[in-house]
C-alpha cells in the first residue's frame, strides 16, 4: 500500500461539526476499501486566494492515508459528488509525517510568539525626522 495526503476544502457556510462528519464519512470510505487513515487534521476556516464556487473562505482538512490506489479513486469520486466539498487534492508521499503538519506547527509558533510580527517591532530608527516635525525657517 502507498501513502497519500488528501486535502479537501469544505464550503464556508457549514459549521465545524458538519466538517467533522464529512471527515468521518471519508475515513469510513477509506476503511471500507482496505485502507486506513493514519492522521486527520482540521486546519480551520481560512481565506481563499480567489473565489471558488462563490466562496471566499473554506474549511481545510488534511487526511494522511495508507491505502491502495483503488481506494483513492473511490474517495475522489465521492469528494467530487459531495455538495459541501468545493476543492480537493490528493498527493502521493514517500512516508507519513509524524506529529503535526507544517500548517499546524506554524500556527502554534505564531501563537507562541504573540501575533504576526512577534518581537520584531522595529520602533524608532532615529535617523529620520518625525513625519510632523517642524522644519526650520530659512
Amino acid at each position: 500500500m502507498a501513502f497519500y495526503e488528501h486535502i479537501f476544502i469544505a464550503r464556508q457556510d457549514i459549521n465545524a461539526s458538519q466538517v467533522e462528519s464529512i471527515t468521518a464519512e471519508f475515513t469510513g470510505i477509506v476503511e471500507e476499501n482496505g485502507g486506513k487513515v493514519a492522521k486527520n487534521e482540521y486546519w480551520g476556516l481560512k481565506n481563499l486566494a480567489y473565489k471558488i464556487k462563490k466562496n471566499r473562505k473554506g474549511h481545510y482538512v488534511l487526511l494522511n492515508i495508507d491505502a491502495p490506489a483503488g481506494t483513492l479513486s473511490e474517495l475522489e469520486r465521492r469528494a467530487r459528488l459531495h455538495d459541501d466539498i468545493i476543492r480537493y487534492m490528493t498527493v502521493r508521499v514517500d512516508e507519513i509525517e509524524e506529529g503535526p503538519s507544517i500548517v499546524l506547527r506554524s500556527k502554534a509558533e505564531r501563537d507562541r510568539r504573540g501575533g504576526p510580527r512577534g518581537d520584531r517591532d522595529r520602533g524608532d530608527r532615529g535617523d529620520r525626522g518625525g513625519r510632523f516635525e517642524k522644519r526650520e525657517a530659512r
